[in-house]
């Protein structure tokens, strides 16, 4: 029920962020809707959730990953795997655009390979029964509860609009990037989750980092070779995840530094390879942090608490741009505004589940963002920042 849900908010929300993608091609994604949309303050907070979002979604999944070596190589240890990740893949985002782009996609279709190769296997043993055993086992609260998670299954899409400066035909090739990553995205994340839930008891899968090999391993047993293949290959999976947040968190602070609203030092790109290597750098070192704190649940709900609060600013913007003179869309939201408000309405929900069920981490996520609006106001210089950002927008 959660993942119908959330299936639903982003494919409501993606078409309408669309237009915001197309219609401003910028490295800050969300904030610059926002700016335009409501000017620094505005910004500001979409940049803060934005940048949460993305700078705290990868130590879970590197993590993740440490976890899958772990479970192929029980004497590899799951955290210095996940430091070596973070080395790795920012030295690779870091030689380009382009060869940072042709490595993914390379380990994205692999990954899609892989998860195709995981339903194609486990598809003969899945029984209704096992899949509708124990339903609800926490009521209907529980599908409530669950909903931050299912957003993880789709989390990071909406990454795609932090490479628009980057991307040679944005009002063409952005729609379509979204609508394959959307198909993609929904066929994949139902056909996995409700498969895996359905070969056997999905009990034994609830509190393991790595739930997919252990699936399969149910069906052909932990020593079977196929078992080994599938671990092997799902590391893919996570590293196309992985390397993309990297990309995007690293364009977000580029944006708001370049836009003065961070040390200008992060915006400064290395002078061969032309990435902005200081901003690399600074998001690695946070979430190398946050991955020492060992606490990877409560990472993905501050997690998803900055991509609904994004999701929610993404939307505003778009109906207040909308109203402006001058603002000219090369692509239109389909059913405007019905789509933008089911996306708003569903993100609602979902931000009320995560703060009913995780008062703390809400008020975490609250405190940051009020120190962050106090702090630039205190330190800040509106006049200044908004100043930049016409440049900015201009230099565009």
């Amino acid at each position: 029920m959660a993942t119908v849900v959330v299936a639903i908010l982003y494919i409501t929300f993606i078409f309408s962020y669309t237009e915001l993608s197309t219609s401003i091609p910028h490295a800050g994604g969300p904030f610059a809707f926002a700016y335009k949309a409501f000017g620094p303050y505005g910004g500001l907070i979409a940049g803060y959730a934005t940048c949460v979002e993305f700078v705290l979604a990868p130590p879970a999944i590197a993590f993740a990953l440490g976890s899958y070596l772990h479970f192929l190589l029980p004497a590899v240890p799951v955290l210095g795997t996940a430091i070596g990740c973070y080395v790795i893949f920012s030295l690779i985002n870091f030689l380009g655009i382009k060869e940072s782009t042709q490595f993914n996609l390379l380990v994205t279709v692999l990954a899609v390979a892989e998860l195709l190769l995981f339903m194609g296997i486990v598809s003969p043993s899945f029984q209704l029964t096992n899949f509708t055993h124990n339903g609800l086992p926490f009521g209907v609260a529980g599908i409530f509860e669950s909903l931050p998670f299912a957003v993880w299954l789709f989390l990071g899409i909406e990454g795609l609009a932090m490479v628009a400066e980057e991307v040679k035909n944005p009002s063409k090739s952005i729609p379509k990037g979204y609508g394959y990553a959307m198909a993609t995205l929904v066929v994949l994340a139902i056909g996995v989750m409700v498969l895996a839930g359905g070969i056997g008891d999905w009990t034994k899968l609830q509190n393991l980092d790595y739930p997919l090999p252990e699936a399969i391993s149910q069906v052909l047993g932990r020593n079977s070779p196929w078992s080994t293949l599938f671990t092997s290959i799902g590391l893919f999976g996570l590293i196309a995840s992985f390397h993309s947040l990297i990309t995007s968190y690293s364009r977000q602070l580029f944006a708001l530094s370049r836009s003065g609203y961070l040390p200008a030092k992060w915006s400064e790109l290395h002078p061969r390879f032309r990435t902005p290597h200081w901003a690399l750098l600074v998001g690695g070192i946070a979430g190398l942090v946050a991955l020492l704190t060992g606490t990877t649940a409560q990472v993905i709900l501050i997690s998803a608490l900055g991509a609904l609060v994004m999701y929610l600013i993404s939307m505003l913007s778009l109906f207040k741009l909308r109203q402006q003179a001058g603002y000219i869309a090369s692509y239109k939201t389909p059913y405007y505004p019905v789509f933008p408000v089911i996306a708003m309405l569903l993100s609602l929900i979902c931000l009320a589940s995560i703060v009913y069920f995780n008062p703390l981490l809400s008020l975490i996520f609250l405190a940051g963002m009020v120190a962050v609006v106090i702090g630039f106001r205190l330190v800040g210089n509106v006049e200044k920042t908004a100043l930049l950002r016409s440049e900015d927008i201009d230099k565009v």
